[in-house]
């Protein structure tokens, strides 16, 4: 019985956040759950160099959408400066925001460039947005300021 009252607080914990990211805004790719990065790490690809998944009982919710995280350090390290770790174009595909749409990120489709983390929807659309990072940024820079607010089926 000892082992049953922290995994009901824990799993208690977890619903609260998700329960209070369900408001998690159009300009953050979140599941219908408040879920953001599908539940990967946003601090480990900048201090992993790599994609990792996010623990579920390690938490926090930021801007109404919950981020998992692999350590507790890395949890610590977004707490105390999140805006170095969310991914551009709220997590929306970089090259589709350069085109003016909003497309899921894929977490294992990114880049890292300038210290700014990057997604893009499949392999094929980033070997296209890495023919030329520094031109569809700019575009998607542009296009953000009237997408941000836009929920992805307006833009289709």
């Amino acid at each position: 019985m000892k082992f049953v009252k922290p995994l009901l607080a824990s799993a208690a914990l977890s619903v609260a956040l998700a329960t209070s990211a369900l408001a998690a805004g159009v300009d953050i790719n979140a599941s219908n759950t408040g879920l953001a990065l599908q539940g990967y790490d946003p601090v480990a690809y900048f201090t992993e160099g790599q994609p990792m998944e996010g623990n579920w009982q390690i938490t926090t919710v930021h801007d109404d959408a919950v981020y998992r995280f692999a350590t507790e350090e890395h949890k610590a390290a977004f707490e105390a400066n999140p805006e170095a770790y969310l991914p551009q174009y709220g997590g929306f595909c970089a090259f589709g925001a350069a085109m003016g749409f909003k497309f899921d990120g894929d977490p294992e489709h990114w880049r890292v460039v300038d210290g700014e983390l990057f997604l893009n929807i499949s392999q094929d659309i980033q070997d296209r947005w890495v023919q030329d990072i520094p031109g569809y940024i700019e575009k998607a820079d542009t296009n953000w300021a009237t997408i941000a607010q836009k929920a992805p089926s307006e833009l289709q």
